[in-house]
């Protein structure tokens, strides 16, 4: 990252364009380019765009009680420091880009802005004396780009393809010029790639991100990334796509996110020496699991992402936990002690990666600080073990009652972000109720 323009341009000197970007509840990127010499104004300035930009729908419309019945008002989106980075695009390193955040006219944080809502769960785990330590492993699909006589269904693999080449090195040879682009323009921005791997389902792939200590600028690497893959993807003629449910009867894309918490002298405050962990450890599932149906929208925030959860299906449906255990909706990975941590394995690779790390810290924080007490682990399937739990959120609209009614969401995300969520899905939601499907027509038109 770059501290300042010049250093950027001297090493850079054809960068024409700046990308100034900042992230709506969707996980959408919304922003402007700006010509190179706007860059010094945007730096110490910032721009103004209406506070409603940060929470548009799936389709980019205005939700009308957050954009129209306060007038649509600005917020001021100001630079966030050391953000500035090179881009890669298919004619070279001609474009800069830029990371905003929102605020309001007095320079309060605006928490319908999603990098907010993270930013202060943080600081509250830090006035606690505590620092996440988090990491994302993203899931994406690669499919044919269809031409123009082809409908986005003619895109994806043939139902009939059995398996989907699990860690084959054949299929990433496939794409091998593709990774191999992919994996400059990280370098260029300096996000921390570890690695990229083929996953279970047909045209399904995952990209190990790096640890931080750093969650919020950690979520901008990873709003980046996305950028980046769907960016490169393009020009190599495929469509990266991060829809959770995209195959009817193939695993979906998740997006699991690890988490330990260190102390104020850098040791992990979950390693105990042993496989269990420590009280703290065990506060902080508790609470995650408290919070997990309240906050499922988050994980599961579009119409389609509840598709993906079916029992056997690489997705939890119930708000447990295990060692070591893939079935369970919270897994303790098995790894040296220094390393223990939490993988929250619910969201979907459609989450906004803000919210769905601020909901994972959320949990963790209250589970800490109400020292709450977590149920025993579950060591088998939990599909079969765990039939007696509640389940999660099973339809778009459950999920979005429960985050809007619920109180641990105001306590831990604000009054002012739940609001807003609640706005958008409910506005995404009628739009999809009020559609008939090809489906509902051949099985009702003639019966």
């Amino acid at each position: 990252m770059h501290s300042n323009a010049d250093t950027l341009l001297a090493q850079h000197p054809d960068i024409e364009t700046v990308e100034a970007l900042i992230t709506d509840c969707n996980g959408a990127a919304r922003g402007k380019w700006l010509p190179i010499e706007k860059l010094p104004a945007l730096l110490s300035d910032g721009i103004k765009l209406p506070k409603s930009a940060v929470a548009q729908d799936a389709w980019g419309r205005d939700v009308p009680r957050i954009a129209l019945d306060n007038g649509d008002l600005d917020g001021w989106c100001r630079a966030v420091p050391e953000s500035l980075v090179p881009v890669l695009t298919a004619t070279g390193v001609d474009r800069a880009q830029l990371v905003l955040t929102m605020f309001k006219d007095d320079g309060a944080p605006l928490l319908s802005d999603p990098r907010q809502v993270l930013a202060q769960i943080v600081d509250k785990l830090r006035k606690k004396g505590f620092v996440p330590r988090v990491a994302i492993e993203l899931e994406f699909n690669l499919f044919k780009r269809p031409d123009e006589n082809q409908t986005l269904r003619d895109a994806l693999p043939a139902e009939s393809e059995t398996g989907g080449n699990l860690y084959g090195l054949s299929s990433l040879d496939e794409h091998a010029a593709l990774f191999e682009e992919l994996k400059a323009s990280f370098a260029v921005q300096g996000l921390p790639y570890e690695g990229v791997l083929k996953e279970a389902a047909p045209a399904q792939y995952e990209i190990n991100v790096a640890y931080s200590d750093d969650a919020v600028v950690y979520c901008d690497q990873i709003i980046r990334m996305q950028r980046c893959i769907r960016a490169v993807a393009e020009r190599f003629g495929s469509l990266a796509s991060f829809m959770p449910k995209p195959m009817e009867n193939q695993a979906g894309n998740g997006m699991h996110a690890h988490c330990s918490l260190l102390d104020t002298s850098g040791l992990n405050v979950f390693d105990s020496g042993e496989v269990e962990g420590t009280p703290l450890l065990r506060q902080a599932v508790a609470g995650c699991l408290e919070l997990m149906s309240d906050t499922h929208l988050i994980f599961a925030p579009s119409y389609n992402a509840y598709r993906r959860f079916q029992a056997g299906n690489h997705a939890p449906t119930q708000p447990n936990w295990g060692y070591d255990n893939r079935t369970t909706a919270l897994r303790i990975p098995a790894s040296p002690s220094a390393a223990t941590r939490i993988e929250h394995r619910v969201a979907g690779a459609d989450s906004n990666p803000y919210l769905a790390v601020a909901a994972l810290l959320a949990g963790i924080h209250l589970g800490i600080d109400r020292q709450c007490e977590a149920p025993a682990p579950v060591s088998g399937n939990a599909w079969i073990e765990d039939t007696g739990n509640v389940c999660l959120p099973r339809h778009m609209a459950e999920a979005i009652t429960r985050f809007s009614e619920s109180a641990n969401v105001r306590e831990t995300l604000s009054t002012e972000f739940q609001f807003a969520l609640s706005e958008v899905k409910k506005q995404e939601l009628a739009e999809f109720e009020r559609r008939v499907t090809d489906f509902e027509l051949e099985t009702y038109l003639s019966a």
